[in-house]
């Protein structure tokens, strides 16, 4: 079986968050978002570790907050940069050779379903590199970012809107991570710096439930969407083995 590293990002400023604490540390329905998010790796047989990065001005805050939450799992804290090229950077030189593949998931995405870990997973195993993605359903608009005036409108038919984890092997992405600096145009994903080195990554289709926690609204239906899953759990009947079995 290959084995997979799992990279999630947690040291980003959550401007956009509007809250006195960064979006990863914050409850989603009793759990910290960065929590939901990498649990759903670190128990996986094919994952060997888990490597959460944070901010170094909070690996302490974040020991006496969450220590107890990490005690048996597997996942080993990294100290992030001042981007997050730089956090992924750091985390990826912590993974051992052996490792076939890595995955870099973001902290802030945490309803991913198994089944699409599942088949990104395979498909990257399958081509080198896979990713999750949905296709654009809107028309898109190019806004100038002055007036607030629409400059053109751009045909949405081949669009796909990136999410994550993107899944790579390992030896592409760390070349991809050594030669950054020779791509030219801004880098916004690690796929964009597979891509750049001639590879061709998989898209996966997702649902628009795997979606990016952002604002405080985002969190809101994050939170109503969890609460879904788990009546729709919770309704489901229990199977009955034999004729006398309870229910």
């Amino acid at each position: 079986m290959a084995q997979f590293a799992v990279i999630i990002p947690a040291a980003g400023q959550s401007t956009r968050f509007h809250s006195p604490e960064k979006k990863p540390f914050v409850s989603l329905d009793g759990r910290p978002i960065w929590l939901r998010s990498a649990e759903l790796f670190w128990n996986r047989t094919d994952v060997s570790k888990v490597y959460l990065v944070i901010s170094p001005d909070e690996r302490d805050s974040f020991r006496t907050r969450f220590g107890h939450l990490m005690a048996f799992a597997n996942v080993e804290l990294v100290d992030g940069g001042s981007e997050r090229y730089e956090s992924v950077s750091n985390a990826l030189a912590r993974v051992p050779a052996e490792v076939s593949f890595v995955a870099v998931h973001d902290a802030v995405r945490p309803l991913v379903q198994p089944k699409q870990i599942d088949a990104v997973f395979a498909e990257a195993q399958s081509h080198g590199a896979a990713m999750l993605a949905v296709p654009v359903a809107d028309t898109l608009k190019r806004v100038n970012d002055t007036t607030h005036t629409i400059v053109e409108t751009i045909p949405r038919a081949g669009l796909w809107q990136a999410q994550t984890p993107q899944v790579f092997r390992r030896d592409w992405l760390v070349e991809a991570y050594a030669k950054r600096s020779q791509f030219p145009g801004n880098i916004t994903d690690d796929a964009q710096l597979v891509e750049a080195l001639g590879h061709t990554v998989k898209v996966v289709a997702s649902t628009f439930e795997n979606f990016k926690i952002t604002t405080q609204d985002d969190r809101d239906l994050a939170e109503r969407l969890l609460k879904s899953r788990t009546q729709s759990a919770a309704e489901k009947p229990k199977p009955r083995f034999g004729d006398d079995a309870e229910w």
